[in-house]
C-alpha cells in the first residue's frame, strides 16, 4: 500500500450548493480513476462532506450573489480567502481544483501565483453573456479549464488556456428518478390535487427578493386551483428561514430539505416556478413544466450594465442552448405576480407553451452530454491527466 506522501492530494474548492454537488461527484470519479489512491481536502458543503471531505469552513460563508448584497460580507469573505491560501500553501497539494465561484477563486489563484501547484477550474464563467475580458484574466492564472457548455471552449482557447467541454453534471443526477406517487401518499396529497414546486434559490438574498412575488403568484393559483399544494425544496442551512417565511402561505405548504425529497417532489409536481439557475435543468430532467423568475437589487443591475454590459438575450440555459424561449422568463421588471402567475397557469392548463417546452427539452439536454461517458468521469480524466503532467504553465517572461 502506498505511503501517504505518495498518494496525490487534491484540494477542491466549492462555494455554493450546485458546486458542492459537482465536487461530490468529482470525488467519487477521482477515486474510481485512481483505484482509491487519492486524498481529498478543501472547501465544500453537505454533499462533499458525505464523501469524506472535512471542509475548511462552511460554504455559506462565501455563497453570496450581487454587488450590493456582498458588501456587508466582504470582511468575512476576505478572511476566508486568506485562510484558504494559507492552508493550501501549508498542505502543498498536488493540484487545486476550484469549482465555480470565480469571484472568490480568482483571488485564490492570484495568491498562489508563483507556486508549482497546478490550478484547474471547473465551470467556466459566462463570458459569452457578460464581461468577455474575464477569459483573458482566467487564462493568465489557470493551467486548465473544464466547461459545462459545448460552446464555451473557444472563448478561452483563443486566450491560450487549455479547455475541455466535459458535459453538464445535471445529467448525472437523479432529478428524473423521483417517486411522485410515493411523495403524494406520504404527504396525504390526492392524485387529482395540483402540486407546484417553488424554488426560491440557494441564497438568502434570492429568497428575500422572490418571496413576496411567489406568495402573490400562489394566491392567484389557489383562486384557480383551491386544493393546490406548494412544495418548497431547500437546503439545510436555509430550512429555518424557508419554514418561517412560508408560514401562512396560500393553500398548503410543505418544506423539504433532502435531495431525494426534492426529486420526489418534482415527480409529484404539475408545474414549478423557480429562481433562475441550475435548478431549471433539474426540472427539465424531471420533465416538470416550469417558469423562471429573478430579481436583483436595482443598483446591482444598473452597476452591472454600466460596468460590464450584458450580451445575452436569455437568462435560462435551456433557452440559451436553443436560442429561443422554451422556458418562460420573468426577470427584473417582468417579475410581477400577474405575469408569473399567468405563465404558471398557462402550463397547468396544458396549452401551447407546455407543448413547446416538452418538445424542446430533449434537444437541449442532448447538447449538454459529453462526447463519451459521464460529466464527472470526463472531469476526473482531465484532473488525472493534469496530475500526471504535474506542472504549471511557465510564468511569462518579464
Amino acid at each position: 500500500m502506498p505511503c501517504e506522501k505518495e498518494v496525490p492530494l487534491i484540494w477542491l474548492i466549492a462555494g455554493e450548493p450546485s458546486g458542492d454537488l459537482i465536487g461530490a461527484r468529482l470525488i467519487v470519479a477521482l477515486r474510481e480513476r485512481s483505484g482509491g489512491n487519492v486524498r481529498i481536502a478543501g472547501i465544500g458543503g453537505e454533499a462533499m462532506l458525505e464523501e469524506g471531505l472535512e471542509s475548511l469552513f462552511p460554504i455559506s460563508d462565501i455563497a453570496v450573489m450581487g454587488l450590493i448584497e456582498i458588501i456587508p460580507r466582504i470582511p468575512l469573505i476576505k478572511r476566508r480567502m486568506r485562510e484558504t491560501i494559507s492552508r493550501i500553501e501549508s498542505d502543498r497539494p498536488d493540484i487545486v481544483v476550484s469549482i465555480d465561484v470565480p469571484g472568490f477563486c480568482y483571488d485564490i489563484w492570484k495568491g498562489l501565483r508563483g507556486s508549482d501547484i497546478p490550478l484547474v477550474h471547473y465551470v467556466a464563467p459566462s463570458v459569452w453573456a457578460w464581461r468577455p475580458d474575464r477569459a483573458k484574466k482566467f487564462a493568465a492564472e489557470l493551467d486548465y479549464l473544464m466547461t459545462l457548455l459545448p460552446f464555451e471552449p473557444p472563448y478561452f482557447e483563443k486566450e491560450g488556456l487549455d479547455t475541455t467541454f466535459v458535459g453538464h453534471p445535471v445529467l448525472e443526477g437523479n432529478a428524473g428518478n423521483g417517486a411522485g406517487a410515493a411523495f403524494r401518499a406520504a404527504h396525504d396529497i390526492g392524485p387529482d390535487q395540483t402540486v407546484i414546486s417553488v424554488l426560491l434559490g440557494s441564497r438568502r438574498g434570492e429568497i428575500r427578493k422572490l418571496l413576496s412575488v411567489f406568495r402573490s403568484v400562489s394566491t392567484r393559483i389557489v383562486e384557480r386551483y383551491p386544493e393546490a399544494v406548494f412544495v418548497f425544496p431547500t437546503v439545510s442551512y436555509l430550512e429555518d428561514t424557508v419554514v418561517r417565511k412560508t408560514a401562512g402561505w396560500p393553500g398548503r405548504s410543505i418544506v423539504v430539505v433532502t435531495v431525494g425529497d426534492k426529486y420526489d417532489a418534482f415527480a409529484a409536481s404539475n408545474a414549478a416556478m423557480a429562481a433562475s439557475g441550475t435548478v431549471s435543468l433539474e426540472l427539465a430532467m424531471a420533465r416538470v413544466p416550469h417558469v423562471i423568475a429573478y430579481r436583483m437589487n436595482a443598483l446591482t443591475v444598473t452597476l452591472v450594465k454600466m460596468l460590464h454590459g450584458v450580451n445575452q438575450k436569455f437568462a435560462n440555459l435551456l433557452n440559451i442552448l436553443l436560442d429561443r424561449e422554451v422556458v418562460p422568463e420573468f426577470i427584473q421588471e417582468k417579475c410581477t405576480p400577474d405575469r408569473v402567475a399567468g405563465g404558471v397557469i398557462d402550463l397547468l392548463e396544458e396549452g401551447e407553451t407546455l407543448d413547446r417546452q416538452r418538445a424542446s427539452i430533449e434537444q437541449a439536454l442532448d447538447a449538454l452530454r459529453p462526447p463519451k461517458g459521464t460529466p464527472s468521469g470526463a472531469a476526473a480524466d482531465v484532473v488525472m491527466s493534469v496530475l500526471r503532467g504535474n506542472g504549471r504553465k511557465e510564468e511569462p517572461a518579464s
